[in-house]
């Protein structure tokens, strides 16, 4: 098809030629003393167009050697930022493939270009770069000292860059992904303070929150992360309940006296104080500093509510009630009635109930409940054997030794 279109154009320039220059019969004289020249019009303006053709190529060719120095350094200046590129493509390649020391080395071959041609004209932010990876592989082969020394370079170059650069940002998450990996909380903390509101709520900012948390044993901020990245979907449902549960629990392990225990409870989130495991915990807790009536408040609406717990949770909040019994005030014996009434075959249940009854010196019916949980098949033979040693305590404190002897041979017959 190019060729039929050159074809055409020739026609359409012959055809002009022919109707432009065959009937052109004027003549230039030119004269040169003691000549002179006659030409045709037409042969002087061919001649005229071979001049002007021939005075083009050799000013370009002049002005290309003149300019063959500066286009050398250009080629040479190219030359070195393909070979930058090249390095830095390099070093990301064997970083990825786990070939550290390759890493660095390439990483360090790019620098090395730049330093020595500091004219070139590079992202400002490809040093910065450079220096990342040389640190990121020097943190793989645990050279901590090179490594903070090419973080360092990295951050000083990164005061000539904009505010809020995705390069600064990276750093700041590098820092502190390996001070958390030297189980440096504290400098861990200190990197993730200096990043941007919006970028210290995004997820792997709080996931390296959530650790430098946990290593600094500062459970309440550490429970407060967690229920953020739970939030954005950070964990599993199953995964984040375990984890909340265990800070919790964690944080509420820390007191050590019930002032202390109170101030911890009131800063849980209103979920971990509805949570029936943690509220069983806080219990046991507030038992172990002799504060029973604020776990007794703690427990009372998983009480109120019993019937809808699942087995574990409901076995919590009846193990951790049985620890704060003592002092035991007369309104907690309708609540106590009414969970019976609700579930009348749960072992677990009377025997709990049974020794509340025990603690208000209700010993008839504590006699009958206790009984019931330790004559029940399906009870496990742990239950059973608490039971019949609550029945021998009331027998003893009765002076009924004969009931008391009989309860605790089948205390030993339950084991």
């Amino acid at each position: 098809m190019r060729q039929v279109v050159w074809l055409l154009m020739m026609f359409a320039i012959a055809v002009l030629a022919a109707s432009t220059l065959g009937a052109n019969d004027g003549l230039v004289s030119i004269y040169w003393a003691p000549w002179r020249v006659d030409l045709s019009i037409n042969v002087f303006v061919l001649l005229l167009l071979a001049a002007g053709f021939v005075g083009h190529v050799l000013t370009g060719a002049v002005s290309g050697l003149i300019d063959l120095p500066q286009r050398a350094r250009q080629w040479r200046t190219q030359q070195r930022e393909a070979a930058v590129q090249r390095a830095m493509r390099e070093a990301v390649a064997q970083l990825f493939a786990g070939r550290y020391g390759r890493a660095h080395k390439a990483a360090q071959q790019a620098l090395d270009i730049r330093i020595q041609a500091p004219d070139l004209k590079l992202d400002p932010d490809l040093p910065v770069l450079a220096h990342l990876l040389s640190a990121s592989a020097l943190h793989r082969l645990q050279d901590q000292g090179r490594r903070d020394e090419q973080l360092s370079r990295a951050q000083a170059l990164l005061a000539d860059l904009p505010a809020g650069s995705a390069i600064g940002e990276g750093a700041r998450m590098l820092a502190a992904e390996w001070a958390v990996d030297d189980r440096d909380a504290d400098r861990a903390l200190d990197q993730l303070g200096q990043l941007p509101a919006g970028v210290a709520r995004r997820t792997h900012a709080l996931r390296l929150k959530l650790q430098a948390t946990r290593l600094a044993r500062q459970p309440l901020e550490a429970l407060k992360t967690a229920r953020l990245l739970a939030k954005h979907q950070g964990f599993t449902p199953a995964a984040a309940q375990g984890l909340l549960r265990s800070l919790a629990v964690e944080a509420l392990d820390t007191a050590r006296d019930a002032d202390q225990l109170r101030r911890i409870w009131l800063q849980l989130d209103s979920a971990d104080r509805r949570d029936p495991y943690v509220a069983a915990r806080a219990a046991r807790r507030a038992a172990a500093v002799e504060a029973p009536s604020d776990a007794r408040g703690w427990l009372k609406p998983h009480w109120e509510r019993l019937a809808e717990l699942d087995e574990r949770d409901r076995g919590d909040v009846l193990d951790a009630f049985v620890e704060v019994l003592p002092g035991l005030p007369a309104d907690w014996l309708p609540l106590l009635e009414t969970a019976v009434d609700a579930s009348p075959r749960d072992a677990h249940l009377a025997y709990v109930a049974g020794r509340a009854m025990a603690e208000r010196q209700l010993w008839g019916r504590a006699h009958r409940l206790l009984e019931s949980a330790a004559s029940a098949t399906d009870a496990a033979p742990a239950l059973r054997l608490k039971a019949w040693r609550a029945l021998a305590e009331i027998a003893e404190s009765e002076g009924d030794e004969a009931l008391a002897q009989r309860c605790y041979r089948e205390a030993a017959r339950s084991l």
